[in-house]
């Protein structure tokens, strides 16, 4: 046992020492700004240099605090991780295009350095804010054959709150405040509410308690509820009075008209929690508008052979943040906003909270209002 052992870690041992150095060298040159200010203020190059490497092993903290004890210490050792993995992140990206225009215009490596990291300071703030306070996203979508009853039907979502070492109440409260002054008529949360467990955060998914609309609060789970016992975050958020809707759905009535909100668990679940789409239609009143709540996008092209109206999704998070939002696209068809799938309308959240560096430049949270219409 001991030799096999020996042997898997000898042969990930060159991969280990390739992922150090690239992330070391990264690090050096997404860093070259700060160097060039600590050498201009006086600062011995063993000092700035030894900074600089004790940022690089920062971004680590997450992984190293996800079992450490208290809240508290956990937020604060994610707070320090993520902010300066975010930093650096944009560092890397400014760099990149500093270099290019010192090229063209000759421009002082000084003047160039103090230049990115006032950029980047700024940039950070304004992600920052961005990813702090989510904006109302309206959306109308049109549905052929819509009953008067259901016209100007209004559903909120939220998708991707991620409530845990950095996001906590007071968010939740802020969100839950904002979205009973809508008055929508039914509230869909599209998986990843949380990251934690629930012993750690039931007291800062409390105010989920208070959410209120006509119709309901209805829930599916994401990914990340699988890292963390979603056993146990679905007898939560069911206590806090919300529809878990573990492939299966619920009829709506509106005078004559019926309105079918259905939802699939994740994929990540698998067995217990494998979804479903078959099974959350099953029984559907014939006529009734269909919307799918699913939190992965990739479920429409089932969604669109069930005859389902509307999809519900988030996951991809809309890239996030610059420059994520542009090469997220390399890897997922749908990214974010409102899409056509066979006869499926699928709408993709760009994510109400955020996971990992406290941050959406560019990619503002939303809070959306999607509106049911009859098509001209």
């Amino acid at each position: 046992m001991k030799k096999i052992r020996a042997l898997v870690l000898d042969r990930a041992l060159p991969s280990r020492l390739l992922f150090v150095t690239v992330w070391l060298s990264l690090f050096a040159y997404a860093g070259r700004p700060l160097l060039v200010a600590a050498h201009a203020e006086g600062v011995a190059p063993a000092v700035a240099w030894l900074a600089l490497l004790g940022c690089s092993f920062l971004p680590m903290l997450p992984i190293l605090a996800r079992r450490t004890g208290g809240l508290i210490k956990r937020a604060l050792l994610h707070w320090t991780g993520y902010v300066v993995l975010g930093l650096f992140s944009l560092l890397l990206v400014l760099v990149a295009l500093s270099d290019l225009v010192r090229l063209l215009f000759a421009i002082s490596v000084q003047t160039m350095s103090f230049s990115v990291l006032a950029a980047a300071a700024g940039l950070s703030l304004v992600g920052l804010f961005q990813a702090r306070f989510p904006r109302v996203k309206r959306v109308s979508i049109a549905i052929d054959h819509l009953p008067d009853d259901l016209t100007g039907y209004r559903i909120v979502q939220w998708s991707d709150v991620h409530v845990g070492p950095t996001i906590q109440r007071r968010f939740v409260q802020a969100l839950v405040k904002r979205t009973n002054a809508i008055g929508a008529d039914a509230i869909a949360i599209t998986g990843d509410l949380i990251d934690g467990y629930v012993d750690d955060l039931r007291d800062q998914v409390q105010p989920l308690a208070d959410l209120r609309a006509r119709d309901g609060v209805f829930y599916v789970t994401g990914n990340h509820e699988y890292y963390w016992r979603a056993g146990e975050w679905v007898n939560e958020i069911e206590r806090l009075g919300l529809t878990f809707l573990k492939n299966r759905h619920r009829v709506i009535e509106r005078g004559s008209a019926k309105l079918l909100m259905a939802g699939v668990t994740d994929p990540a679940g698998r067995d217990a929690h494998k979804p479903d789409v078959a099974a959350a239609l099953e029984g559907a009143p014939a006529g009734a508008v269909k919307v799918l709540l699913s939190h992965r996008p990739q479920t429409a092209r089932t969604a669109d052979r069930f005859g389902v109206d509307i999809q519900l999704s988030g996951h991809t998070h809309g890239g996030q943040f610059f420059p994520f939002n542009i090469l997220i696209r390399l890897f997922q068809p749908i990214v974010a906003g409102l899409h056509r799938v066979g006869r499926t309308w699928l709408y993709v959240s760009r994510g109400t909270g955020y996971w990992g560096p406290p941050s959406r430049l560019g990619v503002h949270g939303e809070i959306t209002v999607i509106t049911l219409n009859r098509s001209i």
